[in-house]
C-alpha cells in the first residue's frame, strides 16, 4: 500500500510539472510572457503576485478571465493591460485557473 501511495504521489507530481509546463507554453505563445512572469515583475505583475490578491475572491476568475481578453486598466498602476484578441475565452480560462492556482 505505501508504493501505491508513492507511486499515485509521484504521478501526480509529474502531471503537475508537465500542466505547468503546457501552461507556461501557452502563455509565451500568446505573447503573455513578454509583460508577465512567474514569480517576478516584468511590465505587468508577477502571476503570484495575481494569485495572492485574487485569492478567494469571489469572482476572481470571470474579472481576470475578462482583463485578459479585454484589457484593464489601473489595477497594478499606471500602465494598462491591452486587450488579447489573439487569446480565445477557453485559453484565458485555462491560463486564469493556472495562474491563480500558483504560491509565491
Amino acid at each position: 500500500m505505501k508504493k501505491l501511495v508513492i507511486g499515485v504521489g509521484l504521478a501526480v507530481a509529474a502531471m503537475s510539472q508537465v500542466y505547468a509546463a503546457d501552461m507556461m507554453a501557452l502563455a509565451k505563445s500568446k505573447n503573455c510572457l513578454a509583460c508577465h512572469a512567474v514569480n517576478k515583475q516584468l511590465v505587468g505583475p508577477a502571476y503570484t503576485a495575481v494569485a495572492a490578491k485574487y485569492a478567494g475572491k469571489p469572482g476572481a476568475e470571470a474579472t481576470l478571465v475578462n482583463a485578459v481578453l479585454h484589457g484593464v486598466s489601473g489595477v497594478w498602476g499606471p500602465v494598462p493591460m491591452p486587450a488579447n484578441p489573439q487569446v480565445t475565452p477557453a485559453q484565458a480560462k485555462e491560463l486564469v485557473t493556472w495562474i491563480l492556482s500558483l504560491k509565491k
